[in-house]
């Protein structure tokens, strides 16, 4: 009976109900972002001595790995050095705790990513059918799995890519490479979350197909085109070098085959249900 009398408020629900329901469900995710923002906020040592100047010192792990690749290959001025060229400063009164504020929020985000995904769905699964909510039982799992696979990434190999490029680039010996922190930490930032968000491409491709708007064919037939929209990306999140865009690329055509089979998958288990049903 209870059950019962659950379904028929969902149904009787109505659009003003729904977007109240919609309001606690962000005030909850908001909540949670603020409270982890905090944690790291009194983190301060950690998140920024660490973490956000991590990929800036010559012993961050990437460049170990990579000057050993070089010395194999034969570039060893690439990858192999002491010390980056640059410094980072703060030019305005308010930029040190504007930057420690933000770098918090964006931790926050990160960390809670897994929370928010909970009560996104909390939000749409009263709206699914049992079939489709049972289907889906380990979309919070993944979806928050590939998003942190997408940071790491970011942080690990997007990073310290640009760091590299854009710290030791020089127009002339004359001009001295002296960058502000908001334009260093926004470059970090941008480059964790493009990439944790380009790591949900199978998760959007399989609701996507779920709906009805892609197919593997269709996947399959503009698969040159999205080589060059994985290019674009590619080059928007790492500097104009042919070597960085190379090795960000490969994982985003990787994803883009996994996302072709999640596909086809997702359309044989329709045609089996349609199947059945007949």
């Amino acid at each position: 009976m209870i059950k019962k009398r659950k379904k028929q408020t969902e149904k009787e629900m109505s659009f003003l109900d729904h977007l109240e329901e919609l309001r606690w469900h962000l005030i909850r995710s908001v909540l949670a972002i603020v409270i982890l923002a905090s944690i790291a906020f009194l983190a301060k040592d950690f998140i920024f001595n660490v973490l956000i100047f991590g990929p800036k010192q010559a012993d961050f792990p990437t460049y170990k790995i990579l000057c050993k690749i070089a010395q194999f290959i034969g570039f060893k001025d690439s990858f192999c050095f002491t010390e980056l060229p640059f410094r980072i400063q703060s030019r305005t009164m308010g930029g040190q705790f504007s930057a420690h504020i933000w770098t918090s929020i964006t931790a926050g985000f990160i960390v809670a990513f897994p929370y928010i995904l909970l009560e996104i769905w909390k939000f749409i699964s009263p709206g699914l059918r049992l079939k489709e909510r049972s289907s889906t039982k380990g979309f919070i799992f993944i979806a928050s799995l590939l998003f942190f696979v997408g940071v790491l990434f970011g942080y690990y190999v997007v990073t310290p890519l640009s760091i590299n490029f854009l710290g030791t680039y020089q127009v002339s010996g004359q001009v001295h490479n002296d960058f502000d922190l908001s334009s260093y930490i926004s470059l970090v930032r941008a480059s964790v979350i493009a990439s944790g968000l380009i790591f949900e491409l199978p998760i959007l491709i399989y609701i996507l197909t779920k709906i009805g708007l892609v197919t593997p064919d269709m996947l399959k037939k503009y698969r040159k085109i999205s080589l060059v929209v994985v290019l674009i990306l590619s080059a928007i999140i790492t500097p104009p070098d042919i070597a960085s865009q190379v090795i960000v690329s490969v994982p985003i055509i990787i994803l883009y085959e996994i996302s072709i089979f999640i596909s086809r998958a997702v359309i044989r288990k329709k045609e089996k249900l349609i199947k059945k049903t007949n």
